[in-house]
C-alpha cells in the first residue's frame, strides 16, 4: 500500500522512502499499524504530506501520534485561539504532576504546528499570515509554561510573579517559521528582598519547560543572549536595570534587536513599562552617519562568521539579514520624526510604510519586499 501510495506522486522514490523511514519508527507499535491498515486515506494523506515536504515528513516521523489529527474534523479548519486556550487551560488543570504538564504542553503544541503545516501544504496561509500564527502558537505556550514554572516554585513570595516574557527577533516581529527558535529577555519590578533569587529560579524552571526534553520531545529552543550583557549577564534583570543599560552600555546593534521586541507574556504592568521604555530609546536622537556605519560593521562582522552563500537565504548578499539591517536603519533614524515606524507590523509592513514616507527609495523597497516574502517562503 506504501508503495502504490508512494507512486501516486511525481517524487515517488523521495516518497516512499520517507514512508519507509516513518514504517521503521512505527513497526514495533501496532496501534499505528492498526491505524494505516483501518484508514486506507490516512496512509494517502501521509503519504501526500511527505512527498511535498521532507521537514514534515520527519516532523511526523518524531511524533506519530499526530496520526490521529488526519482524521480530525478540524483539521483544515482555522485556529480558534481562544477555544484552544480554554481546551489547553483545562487540560494542564487536569494534570497533577509537572511532567505530565510538559508532555500536555508539548502534545498541544506539535498538534497545532502539524494542523498549520498541513494548511500550508494545501496553500491556505501567506507568508506573514502563517508566521502571525506560530507567534500566536509560541505566545501561549509561553504563557502556559510560565504559569506552570511559576506554580512549580515551592513558596513563593507573591501569589503571581511581577515578571515579564520579552520576545526578541523573529517572536519579537511576529515572523516565527516552524522551527524558529525564541530569543528572550526576562524582566522584573518587585521590591521583595527574595526577588532576584526566586526569579532567577523561575527562569531556570521556564527553561526546563520549554527546552527540557521528555517522552512527548521538546518545545522551543531558547536563546537568552540579548539579555543586557549577554552570556556574562543575570539571567533577569529589573526593570531599571535594563533601561538603564539600554541608555548608558547598549551597542548599536542592541538597539537594532530591540526595535524587534515586544511584551509577549506575564505582567501587563511590566509589559507597558517595557514598551514605554523601548520606544523612548529607538525615537533617539542619532546622527545618521555614524549609525550606517555602526550597522554596516555589524553586518560585515556577521559576514566574517557567516560568509554569504547564495542557497542560504538568510544569510546571502541581500538575503534575510540585509532586509533586516535596512529596516533596523530605517527605525533608528527616522521614528524620532515618524513614531509610527515603532509599532510591531514586521518587516514587510514596514518597508512599505518607509517607502510611503519617501524614507526609502519606493522601486528598492519594492523589490526589497518581493524579495523577502520569497526568501521567508522559502524557509518556511
Amino acid at each position: 500500500r506504501m508503495i502504490e501510495a508512494a507512486a501516486r506522486h511525481p517524487n515517488p522514490d523521495a516518497t516512499l522512502l520517507r514512508l519507509l523511514d516513518f514504517l521503521d519508527t512505527v513497526s514495533r507499535r501496532s496501534a499505528y499499524l492498526a491505524f494505516l491498515q483501518q484508514y486506507p486515506a490516512a496512509l494517502n494523506q501521509v503519504a501526500e504530506l511527505m512527498s511535498q515536504s521532507a521537514w514534515a515528513a520527519e516532523y511526523l516521523r518524531q511524533h506519530p501520534i499526530l496520526l490521529d489529527e488526519l482524521l480530525s474534523a478540524q483539521l483544515m479548519q482555522p485556529l480558534d485561539w481562544a477555544a484552544l486556550e480554554n481546551e489547553l487551560s483545562g487540560c494542564l488543570n487536569a494534570q497533577d504532576d509537572t511532567e505530565s504538564k510538559m508532555d500536555t504542553l508539548r502534545h498541544f503544541q506539535h498538534a497545532q504546528i502539524f494542523r498549520l503545516a498541513v494548511q500550508d501544504l494545501a496553500g491556505r496561509w501567506s507568508v506573514e499570515s502563517l508566521s502571525d500564527e506560530l507567534s500566536r502558537l509560541a505566545d501561549l505556550v509561553l504563557a502556559q509554561a510560565l504559569r506552570g514554572a511559576w506554580r512549580s516554585i515551592a513558596k513563593p513570595h507573591r501569589p503571581e510573579p511581577q515578571f515579564a516574557v520579552i520576545g526578541y527577533g523573529k517572536l519579537g516581529g511576529k515572523e516565527l517559521g516552524y522551527s524558529s527558535d525564541l530569543d528572550l529577555v526576562y524582566l522584573y519590578e518587585d521590591e521583595h528582598p527574595d526577588a532576584a533569587d526566586t526569579y532567577a529560579k523561575l527562569a531556570r524552571r521556564l527553561g526546563t519547560w520549554l527546552s527540557g526534553s521528555t517522552g512527548a520531545g521538546t518545545l522551543y529552543d531558547i536563546d537568552l543572549r540579548l539579555r543586557p550583557n549577554g552570556d556574562a549577564g543575570f539571567l533577569v534583570h529589573s526593570l531599571a536595570a535594563f533601561e538603564k543599560y539600554q541608555r548608558e552600555e547598549a551597542w548599536t546593534w542592541e538597539h537594532q534587536a530591540l526595535s524587534r521586541a515586544r511584551f509577549v507574556c506575564g505582567s501587563r504592568a511590566i509589559g507597558g513599562a517595557f514598551e514605554r521604555i523601548r520606544r523612548s530609546i529607538l525615537a533617539g536622537e542619532r546622527d545618521t552617519a555614524a549609525l550606517r556605519e555602526d550597522i554596516a560593521a555589524m553586518r560585515a562582522k556577521i559576514a566574517a562568521s557567516h560568509p554569504p552563500q547564495p542557497e542560504n537565504v538568510k544569510y546571502a548578499a541581500g538575503g534575510i539579514v540585509d532586509v533586516e539591517f535596512c529596516v533596523q536603519y530605517l527605525i533608528l533614524a527616522h521614528s524620532r520624526r515618524h513614531p509610527e515606524l515603532l509599532e510591531n507590523y514586521g518587516n514587510i509592513a514596514l518597508l512599505e510604510m518607509a517607502a510611503r514616507r519617501r524614507l526609502a527609495d519606493p522601486q528598492q523597497a519594492a523589490a526589497a519586499v518581493a524579495a523577502y516574502r520569497r526568501f521567508r517562503y522559502l524557509q518556511h
